[in-house]
């Protein structure tokens, strides 16, 4: 009988995107064999870490890269620190700040665009020594049994089978690995779209971020280097009901900047330049199961949440952080890193976060959705009290940095 030591690799991430990437790093130089099975190569225009997106890193997620060793090639190619960040809501006059200067940090988080952290780490990967990089190739079934995972995979016109003590399922929203193996989700559909694009300003941008909520959906906009390097341009975060993004991916130039600056206002200054649009359908998913024995479910995989507090990505990496550091030091004390006991050490540890992050979102996009008047008020005298009130402001502030509740040690500024 094969024992449980007996397999290919301890470790085989499905997904070699933003979040199995990180993992793979976080695991690299250990003595486990890892494998990221990954089906677009990074080169293509279709690979998702390689788009013209940008992401808001918070400051915990900052702490994590650094931990890797990773965040010093990522600002070398270009980040923007968000040092303050202005909260308001249209057509009333209640408005809420956060200062980096008052959480005595050097900012609160950090715009990167996807093209920028899918290059180094993508690099990164292909420097460790324990970790086998598989792209392009495509899983075409998994078995899962008692000592080990088996994943059957197509390289090209050659086709093989992988084991693995552990298998981790970091494939996006519409997870192969989990509809695989018949994990069922439960799921939100906003009724909303996220028009994306970067806009050009008539002032520097000063690394304020805003948020603005409007009955349509809420808009963000992110402080980015322009691509001449210039600080007047943000990347534009606009949700409109589903039923009109198609209005607004026609509208000319001229008429999209005329439409944005009235909805937005002039607080951020006069909007004179916009680049090509891309519109995402916006919903809340959660998988049932985020750990089962020989599979962890990660990132996207298990959760996907709307836009507006800019937590997604953040809280795919916090799981990379507690997994990576529950499977090390379980194998450190002897334990098998594909075992039951110890992936519900992870889930556990997983599970506050998973639920606060999800419902602080939902919340928000609902309250801040309604033309309901007594809501309307209630929002805006919250929205006043946050500002006035020294211990909601900073609870907000760490909650937005990632820096809440247990920290594992990579968030701590720790290696593993």
């Amino acid at each position: 009988m094969m024992k449980s030591t007996d397999t290919d690799f301890d470790v085989v991430i499905v997904g070699g995107g933003m979040v199995g990437a990180s993992l793979a790093c976080a695991l690299g130089d250990t003595p486990l064999k890892v494998a990221v099975i990954e089906a677009t190569p990074y080169t293509a225009d279709t690979q998702p870490s390689f788009d013209t997106r940008t992401v808001a890193l918070a400051y915990g997620s900052r702490q994590i890269f650094d931990s890797l060793e990773l965040w010093d090639p990522i600002t070398a190619l270009g980040v923007t620190p968000i040092k303050r960040i202005h909260v308001s809501d249209r057509g009333h006059a209640g408005t809420s700040h956060l200062d980096c200067q008052r959480e005595d940090v050097e900012a609160l988080g950090y715009v990167v665009e996807t093209r920028v952290l899918g290059q180094v780490l993508h690099s990164a990967v292909q420097d460790l020594a324990n970790v086998t990089l598989l792209c392009p190739a495509q899983v075409t079934g998994v078995d899962m049994q008692a000592n080990r995972a088996s994943i059957n995979i197509q390289e090209g016109t050659n086709s093989r089978t992988l084991t693995g003590r552990l298998l981790v399922a970091a494939d996006g929203g519409n997870s192969l690995i989990r509809n695989l193996l018949g994990i069922r989700t439960f799921r939100m559909d906003y009724d909303q779209s996220a028009v994306i694009a970067n806009v050009v300003i008539d002032r520097p941008h000063r690394n304020i971020a805003y948020e603005r909520f409007t009955a349509e959906g809420p808009m963000a906009l992110l402080p980015s280097r322009g691509t001449d390097g210039a600080d007047n341009t943000y990347a534009l975060v606009w949700t409109v009901r589903r039923a009109g993004r198609e209005g607004v991916l026609k509208l000319d130039d001229e008429t999209f900047l005329h439409q944005l600056q009235q909805r937005f206002g002039d607080r951020a200054g006069r909007f004179v330049r916009v680049s090509q649009r891309f519109v995402y359908p916006l919903g809340w998913m959660q998988s049932r199961e985020h750990v089962r024995a020989r599979l962890a479910v990660i990132g996207n995989a298990a959760h996907t949440l709307h836009p507006v507090a800019g937590q997604g990505f953040n809280l795919g990496l916090r799981d990379v952080a507690v997994l990576a550091q529950v499977v090390l030091d379980g194998v450190r004390n002897g334990r098998d890193p594909g075992s039951l006991s110890l992936l519900r050490d992870y889930a556990r540890w997983r599970q506050r976060d998973h639920i606060q992050t999800a419902l602080f979102t939902d919340g928000i996009v609902r309250t801040f959705s309604t033309r309901f008047a007594p809501v309307a008020l209630a929002r805006n005298i919250g929205l006043t009290l946050v500002d006035i009130l020294p211990p909601l402001k900073h609870s907000l502030a760490r909650h937005a940095m990632g820096v809440g509740g247990k920290l594992p040690r990579l968030a701590r500024g720790l290696r593993l």
